[in-house]
């Protein structure tokens, strides 16, 4: 009898985990039903979703945003692959890459147009932004396609690029396992890479390598300098490779 107890008591608990409560489709949803909604965990389920999921919700003055990149330092390593990068690691309020396939989940709602916030700070205690209107990712078949449209901030436009013919706007995500930065070899001066994601040991939205890459090995400072594998957005800091102290990469919907 203890026996069927425990497994009953067990089937009830893996039942009840997911019957949870959702709080919206997404944190711009939360905030807009609860304007004293406070920044924090929350469970959300986009349109066409069938299991919801957790984010953190950053409650700003704008806005609800979704985080959906957060790095502060090297204990959670983003040398992933492929799988990882679609499935998503880490955890919400914590260091985390909330996955391709929810960020792309969210940005697919018909009739929703989306805006894109990344927050920097560097190693000598600065800070700088930038946001794109209309951004958005093609699904998993077409490499998770990044779209993003008009630039504000005081951090540059690094998607574009520090020079023409590195505009990661229309790549696809590449990790060490995939690779679709549209060129091989990549040239770079007098320097040839065959895989960006592969180099950098990371996985982003490369188009021959680019001026902006966030998922790279964390740097503590004074070892920041000259790595081509930091956190990167070199229209802030650069051209020469400096890695950024941490990023903060989220969404919302308009």
């Amino acid at each position: 009898m203890k026996i069927c107890a425990l497994l009953l008591l067990s089937v009830v608990g893996l039942s009840v985990q997911w019957k949870v409560k959702t709080k919206g489709t997404d944190c711009s949803q939360i905030r807009r039903t609860s304007p004293t909604a406070a920044s924090g965990v929350y469970w959300i389920q986009p349109p066409g979703v069938r299991k919801p999921f957790r984010v953190y919700c950053e409650m700003l003055a704008d806005g609800g945003w979704t985080v959906f990149q957060r790095r502060t330092g090297s204990t959670l390593s983003f040398r992933r692959n492929w799988a990882a990068y679609r499935k998503g690691f880490g955890k919400p309020g914590k260091d985390q890459w909330l996955g391709l396939e929810r960020v792309y989940s969210l940005t697919r709602t018909p009739g929703t147009r989306w805006a894109l916030r990344v927050d920097l700070w560097d190693h000598e205690g600065g800070t700088a932004y930038a946001q794109y209107s209309d951004f958005r990712l093609a699904d998993e078949q077409q490499a998770y396609r990044l779209t993003v449209g008009s630039f504000q901030g005081n951090a540059g436009d690094a998607i574009k690029g520090l020079y023409a013919g590195i505009d990661q706007n229309g790549s696809g995500f590449s990790t060490m396992d995939r690779d679709n930065d549209g060129c091989n070899p990549c040239i770079f001066g007098d320097i040839a890479e065959n895989h960006c994601a592969r180099s950098k040991q990371e996985g982003w939205w490369f188009s021959r390598c680019g001026s902006a890459s966030l998922n790279g090995q964390w740097h503590p400072r004074g070892q920041n300098l000259g790595w081509s594998s930091g956190l990167h957005w070199k229209t802030w800091k650069g051209p020469a490779p400096y890695s950024v102290s941490a990023s903060r990469m989220m969404i919302k919907s308009l």
